[in-house]
């Protein structure tokens, strides 16, 4: 396999090279995101024991019955593969080597494991005193839990959002997702972007910190502000929002939908597209704020939305909605697959994995006029790259490499 950042990249980050040395999502997400921009991103593996990724399904199947994780392909494509041991002192050096020609470098270890082999922030910045260094963790660099280990729902638990989620009197529920990877990898996107325009523009690097439990905080929109003012402790709500109303699903013919008419306006064209205009100046129902009143949205406003979807279909409410009111089908990941919106958005991309056969993933949601993104490249097979760039970027002879693979350092 050959990925398209081993033929040479355009897009934005064109020329940055990127060190990749994460597993599973949260770091290897991040790096894919600046891969699709344009960075040639140079993954890392243990050559005995790779990113356990790998072994995730579903996977696309050979004739022969080789296998591919789907699942890696999609947060490792664009990127070429190296393994390395950095636990020998030759691994330790050529990781050194490759860091003195390198932008940025990712990891997503427990913090202080960088440390103890000698590779953590304080060390590579002798080697390159511009090099962003983002390291993705549970709790971060800093803090008496920095040394706790985590994973998604440690982070949905630790951050707030697990006991917020879920549906009223029941147990709390963590999202259907895996939030806390997801938005440690957004963040540390953003923060190695603007750490890496402050290096080329000063020539000093700095250390990016990402916790999952930090981000996972930030994710729960008035929860902090209504504890901190008010004392109030978000409790699960199910599918209501804590004050706006009405603002979630409704039941419908096939299904659910969305209705987030709440507004007066909405309101209004809410009651005359379902033909009862006259509802809009009932006394008890004519405002907002009295439509965001429990006891009132309870008895008048969710019935009311209740008869009139109904007996109409999703498809029958979203024609009818069209571009007047805010009510979309709740979709399921088929339907989201087919749309024609997300078609249209290349939102779902398609690559040929040679051997395997076709792979759909979804594709890059940041897109630019003048430099679009590409996110049709491979995920590299193990180690597919290392002589390649042993030569490149350590300047390494055949021999070498010969004698570093017969040791077990590549």
């Amino acid at each position: 396999m050959s990925p398209a950042a081993s033929e040479g990249t355009r897009g934005p980050l064109a020329g940055v090279v990127v060190l990749d040395i994460t597993r599973v999502v949260a770091g290897p997400f991040c790096s894919m995101m600046l891969a699709d921009l344009g960075a040639t991103v140079i993954k890392i593996e243990r050559p005995t024991e790779p990113d356990y990724a790998r072994d995730f399904p579903p996977f696309l199947e050979s004739a022969d019955g080789d296998r591919f994780s789907a699942f890696f392909a999609q947060y490792n494509r664009n990127k070429l593969g190296l393994t390395l041991d950095l636990g020998a002192p030759r691994g330790k050096e050529l990781l050194r080597t490759l860091v003195e020609r390198a932008d940025v470098l990712v990891e997503n270890f427990r913090p202080g494991t960088m440390d103890k082999l000698g590779l953590g922030h304080a060390e590579l910045r002798e080697v390159n005193p511009r090099l962003v260094y983002t390291a993705i963790s549970g709790f971060g660099q800093t803090g008496p839990y920095r040394r706790r280990p985590a994973f998604d729902n440690t982070a949905q638990a630790a951050g707030g959002l697990w006991s917020m989620n879920g549906n009223p009197g029941e147990a709390p529920m963590r999202v259907g997702t895996i939030i806390g990877d997801l938005a440690a990898t957004m963040y540390a996107v953003i923060g190695t972007l603007a750490a890496l325009r402050h290096a080329e523009r000063t020539g000093e690097g700095q250390l990016v910190d990402v916790a999952q439990q930090d981000s996972v905080l930030s994710l729960t929109e008035s929860a902090v502000v209504s504890y901190t003012v008010d004392g109030t402790v978000a409790e699960p709500l199910g599918n209501a929002h804590p004050f706006v109303r009405p603002y979630e699903l409704y039941p419908c013919k096939d299904g659910y939908v969305f209705f987030g008419g709440y507004t007066d306006k909405f309101w209004r064209l809410t009651a005359a597209m379902f033909g009862e205009p006259e509802v809009t100046e009932d006394p008890e129902i004519d405002t907002m704020a009295k439509r965001f009143d429990p006891e009132i949205y309870e008895r008048r406003v969710r019935p009311l939305l209740h008869r009139w979807m109904a007996g109409r279909t999703r498809a029958e409410l979203e024609e009818l909605a069209g571009e007047q009111v805010p009510l979309t089908a709740i979709k399921d990941i088929g339907d989201v697959v087919n749309d024609p919106h997300i078609q249209a958005r290349d939102m779902i991309v398609d690559v040929e994995y040679p051997g395997f056969g076709t792979l759909e993933m979804f594709g890059q949601p940041v897109h630019l006029g003048a430099t679009p993104a590409n996110p049709r490249g491979l995920a590299p097979t193990v180690g597919e790259h290392t002589d390649l760039l042993l030569r490149s970027m350590a300047g390494l002879g055949e021999d070498e490499i010969t004698e570093l693979r017969g040791s077990g350092v590549v």
